[in-house]
């Protein structure tokens, strides 16, 4: 007797066929990993471990990927992939990028440095898995903007150093004309010990005040001039190296201006070049397997 309460159970053989297919295509895609990394492929490794990109961007094919799951397999061994990747990229972003010094922080991570020169900059990170540039944002900042103030006839610091260099120049005509205060105060100690003595009707009691109190005003005013010329020293000083610092930087950052323009032309060009990397590498590894 048959026990209607029972669920409907699906197809044994179907699920097993479907287990199968699904382990099967889950080892050929290993196998075929395996087998690019033995053949020394770095194109087909590229391919099979983000296969929508390269579709897209080198297919130039838009259709969906179904094998995101596959994918999924090797990402615990992705810092062993990007290894075994690096070194034929480093050689291709040495050739292609020869201002810019690659550094492997651990295996398969890299960091670089814009320029061998003294004082160059530690520029970013290098993502060898998706052949991508991590700039820093604040010293890629600080280069953009330097070729932008180019129309101007500026550096990127000269503003602030023009501004350091006339503050400098006020403190130190402050510090120049103390004697001058100095004979400024004498006279208006003198013309408030005058207005004190003098004596004047009661009517003209507050226009007296008035004028003694613009003698007090003049005198605190002095005062603080001098109090001002005092520290004046160690803020010279202290423009004086910022100043240093500044027209240093000035002096990298037209280092890294004279080797983009003399690889790629304009800025322009360099940041084109860096939005197709991943699109230009592997057609390089193409051209190179044939």
């Amino acid at each position: 007797m048959t026990n209607d309460n029972q669920f409907t159970l699906s197809d044994h053989d179907k699920a097993t066929e479907t287990l199968t297919q699904a382990v099967t295509g889950k080892i050929q895609y290993l196998q075929t990993l395996d087998d690019a990394v033995k053949k020394q492929d770095d194109r087909h490794v590229y391919e099979l471990i983000d296969a929508q990109r390269y579709a897209e961007e080198i297919l130039q094919a838009h259709e969906s990927i179904n094998n995101f799951g596959n994918e999924k397999l090797v990402e615990d061994i992705k810092p062993q992939i990007s290894d075994f990747l690096s070194k034929k990229l480093i050689d291709y972003l040495n050739e292609t990028y020869p201002f810019f010094y690659f550094e492997e922080t651990v295996p398969g991570n890299f960091q670089f440095y814009f320029g061998n020169w003294w004082g160059r900059r530690l520029f970013g990170t290098f993502d060898v898995l998706n052949v991508k540039f991590h700039f820093d944002k604040n010293e890629y900042d600080k280069l953009s903007k330097a070729f932008e103030l180019e129309f101007e006839n500026k550096r990127l610091n000269s503003d602030a150093i023009e501004r350091l260099s006339k503050e400098n120049e006020q403190l130190q005509n402050l510090i120049d004309s103390q004697d001058e205060r100095d004979q400024q105060k004498e006279e208006l100690r003198a013309q408030i010990k005058e207005i004190t003595q003098e004596k004047v009707m009661p009517w003209e009691s507050s226009k007296q005040k008035e004028s003694k109190q613009r003698l007090i005003d003049k005198l605190s005013h002095l005062t603080e001039l001098d109090e001002k010329a005092n520290s004046a020293y160690r803020t010279i000083r202290d423009n004086e190296e910022t100043i240093l610092a500044l027209s240093k930087e000035d002096t990298l950052i037209g280092y890294e201006k004279q080797s983009i323009v003399s690889k790629f032309g304009t800025f322009e060009n360099f940041e084109a070049k860096n939005e197709t990397l991943y699109r230009d590498y592997i057609a390089n590894l193409i051209a190179s397997k044939e």
